[in-house]
C-alpha cells in the first residue's frame, strides 16, 4: 500500500487534477497516476475526482493505492550471472531457455523466481523490477530496478527512447547493405500467441547493419528504437532475412545447397533463434551516469558463427 499527501500550491490554480500530481510526485510515472485518479485512490478534499479535473489550489491532495505485487511467485535459488548491481538497478546476463515471468506452464524455474530470491524486496515493485522482457530463447542483457522510484524512471525512460538496446543476430540469406524497418507490429489476425506486420499496430523501428555475410546467411547487429514484443524477429521475418532456428517467424526451413554437414547439422538442430542482446546503455537514474554493458555472445552463437566462416572459407 502507498500513502501519500500533499496541498496543493496556489500557482497550480487552474490545472488538470492529473497534470497536478504530475508535478507533486514526479517519483510515479503519469500513466500510474492516473490509474490511480481512475481507481477512486486518489481524493482532493476527500472527495474523489477525474483526471481532467481542474484545482483551484490549497485543497489537500491524499492518496492511498493498493500497488501491484508479485507476492503469489515464490522465491527459488536459481543462478543469475550478474553484470552490474548496485542499490538501484540490476544487469543481468540472462541464458536460453530462461523464460522471465512466470505464467502459464511456467510459474517456477523463470528469471523472476530467481530475482524474488537473490531481492526479496522485489515482491513490492511492479513485475519484480523487470522492466523489459526477453523471449524465453533469446540471451543477453536486461535491467531490473531495486525500487519503485527506480522502475518508474527506467519505464520512462524507455518510453522516451533513452534506453539503448543493441543486439546481434545470424538471419537467413545474403543482406546486401544496412537499412531500418519501419512497419506497425500488433497481433497476428489469426494467431493470437504471434506478433505480426499489420496496419493497426503499434509503431516499430529496427535499425540493422552487416556484420559479415556468408553464402547463404548474414551476421547483423541490430538496435532498437521502440520496443515490441518479439519486434526484431518479426521484423526481420518481414524482410525475407527471419532469425536463423527461428521456429515460430523462420517459415519453411531453408537448406542451402551444397552445405558443410556442420552447418546442416545446425540448420536441424540449432535450439532456438540466434538472437543476443549484447549491448545494454542506459543513464543511471540516481546518480545520473551514463552507463553501458556488454555481454559476449555466448556459446552456441559462437559456435553457429564458426561453421559459417568455414562455408564461407569453403566457398571461396
Amino acid at each position: 500500500m502507498i500513502n501519500l499527501s500533499s496541498q496543493i500550491p496556489p500557482e497550480y490554480a487552474g490545472s488538470r487534477l492529473d497534470q497536478v500530481l504530475a508535478k507533486l510526485f514526479s517519483e510515479h510515472s503519469r500513466s500510474r497516476l492516473k490509474e490511480w485518479i481512475d481507481k477512486g485512490y486518489v481524493r482532493v478534499n476527500g472527495e474523489i475526482k477525474r483526471p481532467r479535473d481542474k484545482v483551484k489550489g490549497g485543497e489537500l491532495i491524499e492518496i492511498s493505492a493498493e500497488v501491484e505485487t508479485v507476492s503469489s511467485w515464490e522465491a527459488e535459488p536459481i543462478a543469475l550471472n550478474i553484470v552490474y548491481e548496485d542499490e538501484d538497478l540490476l544487469v543481468i546476463n540472462k541464458p536460453a531457455k530462461l523464460v522471465v515471468h512466470p505464467a502459464a506452464g511456467h510459474r517456477g524455474g523463470t528469471l523472476v523466481n530467481a530475482l524474488l530470491h537473490h531481492v526479496p524486496a522485489l515482491s513490492e515493485i511492479p513485475r519484480a523490477g523487470v522492466v523489459h522482457r526477453l523471449d524465453k530463447d533469446t540471451t543477453g542483457l536486461l535491467v531490473v530496478a531495486k525500487t519503485q522510484v527506480c522502475h518508474t524512471k527506467l519505464v520512462e525512460a524507455l518510453q522516451a527512447r533513452e534506453v539503448e538496446r543493441i543486439y546481434e543476430a545470424v538471419v537467413q540469406g545474403v543482406v546486401i547493405s544496412g537499412g531500418t524497418v519501419n512497419a506497425k507490429i500488433g497481433r497476428h489476425p489469426y494467431d493470437r500467441k504471434r506478433m505480426a506486420v499489420v496496419e493497426t499496430g503499434k509503431n516499430s523501428i529496427t535499425h540493422y547493419r552487416v556484420l559479415q555475410r556468408f553464402p547463404a546467411h548474414t551476421h547483423l547487429q541490430l538496435k532498437l528504437e521502440t520496443g515490441r514484443t518479439h519486434q526484431i524477429r518479426v521484423h526481420m521475418a518481414h524482410i525475407n532475412h527471419p532469425v536463423f532456428g527461428d521456429k515460430t517467424y523462420g517459415g519453411r526451413l531453408r537448406v542451402p545447397p551444397n552445405s558443410h554437414p556442420a552447418l546442416l547439422s545446425l540448420i536441424h538442430n540449432f535450439p532456438r533463434q540466434a538472437l543476443h542482446a549484447k549491448q545494454l546503455s542506459l543513464i543511471h537514474p540516481r546518480t545520473l551516469e551514463r552507463m553501458t554493458w556488454e555481454a559476449p555472445l555466448p556459446e552456441d552463437f559462437q559456435e553457429l558463427l564458426r561453421v559459417l566462416k568455414v562455408e564461407l572459407t569453403g566457398n571461396q
